[in-house]
């Protein structure tokens, strides 16, 4: 059986599928590996290092897809790349099925069987396989350095001879993976740090982190769905939720919003009011504004001032902006799930089982994923 790795053609992504190390690893169990030419050079490392490994170095896409069993992506595929699978090519890549239904259809017409790195369960089993959190962690981390970089304030408290600068306060939003390391990263970096997260189980958490939880009282509802993520509240509860923010958004001098929804446009949780509200030269971070944005005002892919000197940014694919570790993490995972599916040397698809029969968008023509039904 055959592995193929291509290079990313999606443009600035700096990431690739497995890393030399992994694919050590991969051919020391008997499998094959080959990857396209330069695939790992955005990421430091190199097409001799993956020779040493024990990977074929392929020079171009086509050929590299013409021999493959297996392939391992970053990206979702274009219609090129469909096209040049052989039908019952097993692809593993992030698919978001659940936000893109045309990419779900190709699959399923040029009979790919195609698994979801989004869509693995959150369960035990498989956290050595979750791709999701690896990610969200670099995104959580480098969400700091990117307000930090924005902001003209020192984050620490300075005790100098020219006076006292006190230290920047920083609102998170969301405590899930990426919220939580971005918590970690600004107060190691001296920040005085709050937090809020519609699921009030995660104040221990935030608080381990020597931050200051944002407690909003809410009449019982579920806030949280069965794969952890947060739900969609009432619009009463929203209401609640953002009169409250919106005090704490005033006094902040970085927000970093990381709510997302899986399926979903990303929640509103800052209000265009709520920025004309916040001081001059203070920044918002919106860690989902690849599904629309946290706030009214972001524009995903920008950075800008508003009219009252906010400066909002909009960054696009964090984690490639970490290629070497964000590289590393993908591959542990992907590895992880590739093991998971392989027995005897071959592709073995138990749909009975939790992680394969979530985690399948597509197979033999026909959608599997749960998620989807």
């Amino acid at each position: 059986m055959n592995i193929a790795v291509p290079k990313e053609t999606v443009d600035d992504e700096a990431r690739v599928a497995l890393t030399p190390a992994v694919v050590s690893q991969i051919v020391s169990s008997g499998l094959s590996v080959s990857i396209q030419k330069g695939a790992g050079m955005t990421s430091s490392f190199t097409d001799t290092a993956y020779e040493k490994a024990g990977g074929k170095i392929v020079p171009d896409a086509k050929s590299l897809y013409k021999g493959a069993d297996v392939v391992l992506k970053v990206q979702k595929p274009d219609d090129e790349e469909i096209a040049m699978m052989n039908p019952g090519t097993v692809l593993i890549t992030f698919l978001w099925a659940l936000s893109d239904q045309p990419l779900v259809e190709k699959l399923q017409r040029a009979n790919i069987t195609a698994i979801g790195m989004e869509a693995l369960p959150r369960i035990s089993r498989a956290q050595r396989m979750d791709a999701l959190s690896a990610m969200s962690s670099i995104a959580g981390y480098k969400s700091v350095l990117i307000g930090a970089n924005a902001l003209g304030k020192y984050l620490p408290m300075l005790i100098t001879a020219a006076g006292t600068i006190a230290p920047a306060k920083i609102l998170v939003l969301g405590a899930g993976v990426a919220g939580l390391q971005a918590i970690a990263t600004a107060r190691r970096l001296g920040a005085v740090v709050e937090a809020f997260d519609v699921r009030s189980d995660v104040k221990e958490q935030v608080e381990s982190l020597g931050a200051s939880f944002i407690e909003i009282p809410l009449e019982e509802e579920e806030t949280e769905t069965k794969g952890g993520y947060a739900k969609d509240m009432s619009k009463e509860a929203q209401e609640k939720q953002k009169q409250i923010i919106h005090e704490h958004i005033k006094k902040s001098d970085l927000v970093i919003t990381t709510a997302l929804i899986p399926g979903k446009p990303a929640p509103k949780l800052i209000t265009a009011a709520m920025v004309a509200d916040m001081s001059p030269g203070a920044v918002i971070v919106d860690l989902a504004s690849e599904q629309g944005g946290n706030c009214e005002l972001t524009r995903p892919g920008e950075d800008y001032f508003t009219d009252n000197g906010v400066i909002i940014r909009g960054p696009l694919n964090i984690p490639s902006a970490m290629p070497i570790h964000a590289s590393q993490l993908y591959a542990k995972t992907i590895h992880a799930l590739l093991m998971h599916v392989i027995k005897d040397g071959q592709i073995h698809l138990d749909f009975d089982d939790e992680i394969t029969g979530q985690a399948t968008i597509t197979h033999n023509g026909k959608i599997v994923s749960s998620l989807l039904s």
